[in-house]
């Protein structure tokens, strides 16, 4: 039986979580139902495609994704499936399902199945789970919408080097307070090459480590994570709070001097 994911920003307070998941058992009661998150920021589609980014690629191939991030339709942001990689993923076309993917989609449908309710402000539940549930029991995309050509496209801001110093971004920020930045090691390694280099965060200059604890407590240190990106943190503390960092700052890695 194919999984079914959920990412949403609806929180966990209210009703909504609990409505598409009835929905879903509602129509196929051994559905496999895994949460991605439902605590991302609201309508932020860079928060929501970072999340979803390194969640999908470790699910096995035909899971389907439910990506109730920014869903009411409109002309400009048809509700699409997108087949990419195996994989199946369902939501607005508002940008986010391009920013979600490694590769070119193999194939994307804009959306004509009717949704269940004559109401349009929760197309999450009343349309993207009955989509989902035909496509696990084996609909075939183009027996529910219509092809489409290409997705809407955002990218994200890349990071840039002057020959001396990589200038980034900080794109995320976890529940850790740890600082992910736009800046990956395969890029950091073709501009620097054999020159040493540290971090730069505002005025703190912070030693590249391989793990948290080659620092001591509550010392900063800068790092690969396990998806490639630059990271900075602070052994057993909260990075962004104690260096001042939020989203959209600056973060340079510089070449040392001679």
């Amino acid at each position: 039986m194919p999984i079914i994911t959920l990412l949403s920003d609806w929180g966990l307070t209210e009703h909504y979580v609990a409505s598409v998941k009835g929905a879903i058992l509602s129509r196929m009661p051994d559905a496999v139902i895994v949460d991605i998150s439902h605590n991302i920021r609201q309508f932020d589609i860079k928060h929501a495609s970072f999340v979803m980014r390194n969640a999908w690629p470790y699910f096995p191939e035909g899971t389907i994704h439910i990506i109730g991030v920014d869903t009411i339709e409109s002309p400009k942001h048809p509700h699409v499936i997108v087949k990419s990689e195996g994989h199946y993923f369902i939501g607005a076309d508002t940008g986010l399902i391009s920013l979600i993917l490694s590769k070119e989609p193999d194939k994307i449908i804009s959306i004509t199945e009717i949704q269940d309710s004559g109401y349009h402000t929760f197309p999450s539940r009343d349309r993207f789970v009955k989509v989902a549930v035909l496509l696990a029991r084996g609909t075939s995309m183009d027996e529910l919408g219509m092809p489409l050509q290409s997705l809407n496209i955002k990218t994200l801001l890349q990071p840039d080097f002057n020959g001396k110093i990589i200038f980034g971004k900080v794109m995320h920020i976890d529940h850790y307070k740890n600082i992910f930045v736009n800046i990956t090691e395969k890029f950091v390694r073709e501009c620097m090459g054999k020159n040493e280099y540290y971090i730069l965060c505002k005025k703190d200059k912070i030693p590249l480590v391989r793990a948290y604890d080659d620092v001591r407590e509550g010392n900063p240190c800068a790092l690969f994570a396990s998806n490639g990106y630059l990271q900075v943190a602070i052994n057993r503390g909260k990075a962004s709070s104690l260096l001042d960092l939020g989203i959209d700052d600056d973060v340079f890695v510089v070449i040392e001097k001679d």
